[in-house]
C-alpha cells in the first residue's frame, strides 16, 4: 500500500462491486450492460427500468452473488461439526433451566448416544433442538436489576 498499489481483496473483489454500483447509480447503461453480459446474468426489463436505481441493483447483485450461498457457505465452514460435541455440551443442550440431565426421564437420556453418533440410519431417531432468542433490556437482565 505504501507504493499505490491496491490489495488483492481490494483488487479483485471491491473495486468490481464498487463500479458495478457507480454504473447502476450513474444510469450508465452501456457499462450496465457489459456487466450484466460479462457475468452471464439475466435481468427482466421491469427492474432495468425501474426508477429506483436500488431496485436494478439488487437484481444483479441477487443473481450475481446470493446471499443464501454465502451464508450456508459460511455456515458449513465455520460451524464446528456436530460429531464434536462433547458429553457435558449434549448434556446442557437437553436440559431447559435449571433441570440436571439425571432428572431428564431414561427414554430422553438414551437420546444422548444418538445425539453424539449424528447416524443417518434408518432406524436412528430423529432428533430436532429449536432455540429462540428474545431481545432483552440490558436493564431487565438480573445482575443489573436494582436492589
Amino acid at each position: 500500500q505504501s507504493k499505490g498499489k491496491k490489495p488483492l481483496f481490494v483488487q479483485l473483489v471491491l473495486d468490481n462491486i464498487w463500479s458495478l454500483y457507480e454504473a447502476v447509480m450513474k444510469r450508465d447503461k452501456e457499462k450496465v450492460e457489459k456487466i450484466v453480459t460479462s457475468l452471464g446474468l439475466r435481468i427482466g426489463a421491469r427492474e432495468s427500468r425501474h426508477a429506483d436505481p436500488k431496485v436494478h441493483l439488487n437484481a444483479i447483485c441477487s443473481q450475481w452473488l446470493p446471499i443464501s450461498d454465502a451464508v450456508l457457505s459460511m455456515v458449513c465452514n465455520k460451524i464446528p461439526s456436530p460429531l464434536d460435541i462433547t458429553a457435558e455440551r449434549v448434556e446442557k443442550l437437553m436440559c431447559v433451566g435449571a433441570r440436571t440431565f439425571d432428572s431428564l426421564p431414561p427414554e430422553t437420556r438414551e437420546l444422548k448416544s444418538a445425539f453424539m453418533k449424528c447416524s443417518s440410519e434408518e432406524t436412528a431417531p430423529v432428533i430436532v433442538f429449536v432455540s429462540k432468542m428474545f431481545p432483552v433490556d440490558a436493564k431487565a437482565l438480573p445482575q443489573n436489576k436494582p436492589r
